[in-house]
């Protein structure tokens, strides 16, 4: 019974030096430089993903990848790429495979795959992407299911503003790279409560040391949990809900209590807030925490900072704490041009390998926009737009594969970046070098 051409194709890797490949988004081999360098390939085959002979490990992880890289929302959309055999070339095959495929894959990984791979995926381009890490935004996330009843949790859902089903995920950001290091959507609202430490113990695994600074709001933790981060010697910044005893408290406090300062917010402004200081006590903390109430910040009642550090100027910790916007960002990017939201299962393991991909596609946006000089902080649409979209040929030659790119206006800053000056060998491409070409 003969096979499906899709099937034979696939089982080996067609690199007769001369041909010529059509891609209509060339700029997707913009990508390859990073892979190849961070040694996607044995990352994948130390994590312990599943692979076949027809489809190896790092081709399934690379043709899923495809799908963040390239703006679609789900991976049904597969398909739109089945007869472009230069993207199936980036992932080390003839072509990709089929949505079938892509859709029952994770089905086969496990939370073990999703961490390891992190943990590859993290220390491999630390010296680069975050050499200096030192604080780190923390949240939820609940991406919302819509389908019939199913074995899901209700988690609170900041859009509708009320609990629906929903598959929870947690989301972390290194602060100065600005860049997700890690992700769970195996999270239930049982063990909701101790998703910060597992992150600690990532890190720790990752680097050898706890994470310095920690921020998130008041909903991630709970008090007794804040002990443990302390007892662990890692300084937060947290947020206190505003309850009517405390606002009493505030407000019978003398004006030559509350300080001035003047605090940076982007685009040069400058925000004056008044704050008052104190050592307060929570049930469930152990000892005295620092907590900061703070006015001016465009809310009609004070702002309640915590954190366990009583050195830091108030004025400090209240810009810490601003950026942990960043991961608000990060979470929002990933949900407009990642698609995290597109649910890819009700099962949230099969969810957690969405999440994890995320990670790595968010990285791989963050390594492309600190390469090209005036686009360090562009969002990965713009980015996109500009660069991953061009259209181009790719060429296979006796050792090395040349990527033609179409002319655009943007092509001299790619020029300029000399993605492929460094050209590292590329093993799932017959260990063939990258060298860029502009029309």
């Amino acid at each position: 019974m003969l096979e499906p051409p899709e099937v034979a194709d696939c089982r080996e890797l067609n690199l007769e030096p001369g041909r010529v490949l059509r891609a209509r988004p060339a700029g997707l081999f913009l990508f390859l430089p990073l892979l190849a360098r961070l040694g996607f390939d044995r990352l994948v085959a130390a994590a312990g993903y599943p692979g076949s002979e027809m489809v190896p490990a790092p081709s399934a992880l690379l043709s899923l990848l495809v799908l963040k890289l390239l703006d679609k929302e789900r991976r049904s959309h597969l398909d739109d790429f089945n007869t472009d055999e230069a993207l199936g070339l980036f992932a080390g095959l003839n072509i990709l495979p089929k949505k079938s495929f892509a859709t029952a894959y994770s089905y086969r990984a496990g939370r073990a795959q999703q961490l390891g791979l992190m943990q590859g995926w993290v220390k491999a381009p630390a010296p680069m992407m975050f050499p200096a890490a030192e604080g780190f935004s923390l949240d939820f996330h609940p991406i919302p299911y819509r389908g019939d009843p199913a074995g899901l949790d209700r988690h609170y859902r900041p859009r509708r503003g009320k609990a629906g089903t929903s598959v929870l995920t947690f989301f972390a950001l290194e602060q100065t790279g600005r860049c997700l290091c890690y992700a769970n959507a195996n999270v239930t609202r049982a063990d909701q409560k101790g998703a910060v430490m597992r992150f600690v113990e990532f890190w720790h695994t990752v680097t050898g040391s706890d994470p310095q600074w920690l921020y998130f709001d008041s909903k991630v933790v709970d008090y007794p949990e804040l002990s443990r981060i302390n007892r662990r010697g890692i300084h937060f910044v947290t947020i206190r809900g505003r309850g009517v005893a405390l606002l009493r408290h505030l407000e019978r406090q003398p004006p030559s209590a509350w300080k001035g300062a003047v605090i940076d917010i982007p685009k040069r402004s400058h925000q004056r807030i008044r704050y008052l200081a104190e050592p307060v006590r929570l049930r469930g903390y152990e000892g005295p925490i620092r907590q900061v109430a703070v006015t001016g910040l465009g809310r009609e009642d004070p702002t309640l900072f915590l954190s366990n550090h009583f050195e830091e100027t108030p004025r400090d910790l209240i810009i810490r704490y601003a950026g942990r916007n960043r991961i608000e960002d990060g979470l929002g990017i990933s949900v407009n041009f990642v698609h995290l939201d597109c649910l890819a299962s009700e099962v949230r393991l099969n969810v957690d390998l969405d999440a994890a991909l995320t990670v790595i596609a968010n990285g791989c946006y963050r390594w492309l926009a600190a390469q090209l000089h005036g686009f360090e902080k562009a969002a990965p649409k713009q980015l996109f737009r500009r660069f991953v979209e061009t259209s181009g040929t790719a060429t296979i030659g006796e050792d090395r594969l040349t990527v033609a790119l179409d002319r655009r206006c943007p092509n001299p800053i790619l020029r300029e970046a000399g993605l492929d000056r460094e050209a590292t060998p590329i093993p799932w491409i017959g260990r063939r070098k990258l060298m860029f070409t502009y029309r």
